[in-house]
């Protein structure tokens, strides 16, 4: 092969995956990627360095995931005469990514001193039901050369519960892989009593295939090229016949889904192309990230690497961000939500009656009882969410039929919050029934994620501050969808209680040394007086009394609280500030956004214009603009560039909503589908951009286009055209 006189190198001997079938945990190491590839399509995910590779074996923030297991856990390409040079590296749209090598003559007998590159790598891969990687190998050499081409694999079928940390008592056991031909087959017997397979087939056959993967011996004439094809397919129990599909044709069946996804929603367009960039892979990644539930209710799964499943808070968050884009998309959240709330009291999963799931998994773990997330109920605002979601998209949609069919959901929902506030004197409080439960079920659910400023964490029954605001949000809800049903007294004896509430919230979060509401009451009812974004969710809610909502706004645009790229979770200056923290200082937009929204509706629109212009700036520092679930809080007078976190999700579902929920507020947009109105209240474009389209905008049956425009420093609305009974209010202030 090669070559005589100066042979290629072999592919060295790589360390396999820590995997133990005697039952010990994995010992896995981190990849140290900032930015690795990731490739998302419904229950399947893989992230990859930037060789396209799944390197070092084992990596816990790499793999091929299918339904909370890792199906390959190791991938990596050698060639003759490599490693070969990088040359690029990205994705394009949400399932597909492409990376580019090279190889020089130097390493196959050119000039050394000037060496040329002469053999081009292109690895293509994507998510089609199964990951599928294309390689072509291009000879520019002006003769031919022979070469050997080797993919190396390895799977350790850890459940993402491993992957993140957990340590098991006793794994299954991992089989001698299977190889034979065009294929080699990985498995795994779980404790579970289910067979675990990745089934691996490769075309053209290659010269032999082991079991740590293919190798193929090439000759290349001068100029021409080879393909190389692979197909990864995750299965449990029996696998499906694997079918040989080109490549071409399974990324243009990507394509053409993505089109289709993309024809139901309303078109957003601006003339700033780097925000219409982070705008289309923004829809792109929501696309992706649609799963499917018992293989009839779709949701949003919240994010990758570890979130990728269906979650209630990300989920119902997520699709109030994206209602006047994707409505259809909040209809999918309400019905799979209340297809599996909480029909009974069950300690384990802290499931009660009428609550709303926090989160579904379906790996080993949770299939063995050694944790309770197979239908797992421990957040305490997944359920007065829901009911604000179904208020809301009652006002985009108007839809009567969908409110009679949830109905006994949200009596179920509405239940187990007049429950709660009897049980938590008041306010509805949360404190988890198990050692394996969430110490903290708000949004913020780290460890540490409610503390006192001088860093003691508070102890539960915790009542945090957002949380009443949701519930006052909620009965306001409920009371607006019995109204539309026609039950008028229950809907005002609903108003009224909301209103108590909100007084009540006052009363007992107001703090008067800070002037701003505390983050929570802890378990003996003392305040948490700790300056956290959490109560800029009191304005997104409607729960927040007039005269002290532009105090929470200055409060939220202060120095200590913006960084200038946004609102920060925590305020600089006290103890427990940590913008490298997860909770405690890092800045996340989904929180943005939902404060953004509420400022609003305040009257302070230059509030969400503001944080609307620090996000736009913080996502020119990510690839493809896509802004990640979360953030250092650094500030821009820091330094010149953003600091990432270094373990965040991308794409993040109600990160990626965040965008068009800021455009929502900065626009102003209100919509009153059941009195056929849609309200344009004091809109604002910000300095970035000049003109702005929607088209297609949905309220009840009706569609509308509007243009804004900025100029002489006002925006100027027009309606550009009109299908269907509606009337556009504008109000420029």
């Amino acid at each position: 092969m090669g070559d005589e006189e100066h042979p290629p190198r072999l592919a060295p001997e790589v360390a396999q995956p820590s995997v133990d079938s005697g039952g010990r945990s994995l010992e896995l190491p981190t990849s140290g990627e900032t930015e690795p590839l990731v490739l998302s399509r419904g229950n399947l995910f893989c992230v990859t360095n930037h060789r396209g590779d799944i390197a070092p074996a084992g990596a816990r923030d790499l793999g091929l995931f299918c339904d909370d297991t890792r199906h390959l856990s190791y991938l990596e390409l050698f060639v003759a005469g490599g490693p070969p040079v990088v040359l690029s590296a990205g994705t394009h749209g949400a399932a597909n990514s492409q990376v580019d090598l090279t190889l020089t003559d130097s390493q196959f007998g050119g000039f050394l001193t000037d060496p040329q590159n002469f053999l081009h790598i292109r690895r293509k891969q994507l998510l089609d039901g199964e990951l599928v990687e294309q390689i072509v190998v291009t000879n520019h050499l002006r003769r031919a050369v022979d070469l050997w081409l080797e993919l190396r694999m390895a799977a350790d079928f850890a459940d993402v519960f491993e992957v993140r940390g957990a340590r098991r008592k006793r794994r299954g056991t991992l089989k001698p892989p299977q190889h034979a031909g065009d294929q080699l087959i990985f498995m795994y017997q779980g404790l579970d009593g289910e067979t675990y397979r990745t089934v691996v087939r490769m075309w053209p056959e290659p010269k032999r295939v082991g079991p740590t993967g293919p190798f193929w011996e090439l000759r290349l004439e001068p100029g021409e090229a080879t393909v190389l094809e692979v197909i990864v397919q995750p299965a449990r129990g029996v696998p499906r016949e694997l079918v040989a599909v080109p490549f071409d044709v399974r990324l243009q069946r990507l394509r053409s889904a993505h089109d289709q996804f993309i024809s139901s929603t309303t078109v957003v367009s601006c003339n700033n192309v780097s925000f219409q960039d982070a705008l289309s892979h923004d829809l792109q990644d929501l696309d992706a990230l649609q799963l499917k539930v018992d293989g009839k209710h779709a949701i949003l799964g919240a994010g990758i690497p570890w979130f990728a499943a269906p979650f209630g808070r990300d989920s119902i968050l997520t699709s109030l961000e994206m209602l006047s884009v994707a409505p259809h998309l909040a209809v999918d959240t309400l019905r799979t939500l209340a297809a599996l709330q909480g029909l009974k009291f069950d300690s384990w999963r802290e499931e009660e009656p009428g609550k709303i799931i926090h989160e579904l998994r379906r790996g080993e773990m949770v299939r063995t009882g050694e944790i309770p997330h197979a239908r797992y109920f421990g957040s305490i605002d997944s359920t007065p969410l829901w009911l604000m979601l179904l208020g809301e998209t009652h006002r985009w949609l108007g839809d009567r039929a969908l409110l009679e069919e949830l109905r006994p959901n949200a009596e179920a929902a509405l239940a187990w919050i007049q429950r709660r506030l009897v049980e938590g004197q008041g306010f509805v409080r949360y404190q988890r029934t198990h050692e394996k439960g969430l110490e903290n079920q708000g949004w913020k659910d780290s460890r540490d994620g409610v503390s006192f400023p001088d860093g003691t964490i508070a102890q539960a029954p915790i009542a945090l501050v957002e949380v009443q605001g949701y519930v006052v949000g909620a009965l306001s809800a409920m009371g607006q969808v019995l109204a539309a049903l026609g039950d008028d007294e229950r809907a005002a004896e609903l108003e009224r209680q909301a209103l108590a509430l909100k007084q009540q919230l006052h009363e007992a979060f107001w703090v008067p040394e800070t002037e701003y509401y505390a983050l929570a009451l802890d378990g003996a009812g003392r305040q948490v007086p700790t300056i956290t974004s959490n109560p800029g969710h009191l304005l997104f809610s409607g729960a927040i009394l007039d005269d002290k909502a532009s105090r929470v706004v200055d409060v939220l645009l202060s120095e200590e609280v913006y960084s200038g790229y946004g609102v920060r979770t925590l305020a600089r200056g006290q103890a427990v500030y940590n913008p490298l923290s997860y909770h405690n200082g890092s800045v996340w937009p989904h929180d943005n956004a939902l404060c953004a929204l509420g400022a609003a509706r305040y009257g302070r629109g230059d509030g969400a214009l503001r944080i609307l212009e620090g996000l736009y700036h913080a996502s020119r520092h990510f690839r493809r603009h896509r802004l990640p679930e979360l953030f250092c809080g650094l500030g821009r007078a820091d330094g010149d560039f953003l600091v990432h976190y270094p373990v965040s999700c991308s794409p993040q579902a109600w990160a990626s909503g965040a965008f068009f929920l800021l455009l929502q507020a900065v626009l102003g947009l209100r919509a009153d589908a059941t009195t056929g109105v849609l309200h344009v209240c004091n809109p604002r474009l910000p300095d970035f951009m000049d003109k702005l389209d929607l088209c297609g905008l949905r309220v009840g049956a009706a569609h509308v286009s509007l243009h804004f425009k900025r100029a002489n420093g006002r925006c100027h609305v027009d309606v550009l055209d009109q299908a269907g009974p509606l009337k556009v209010r504008i109000d420029l202030g």
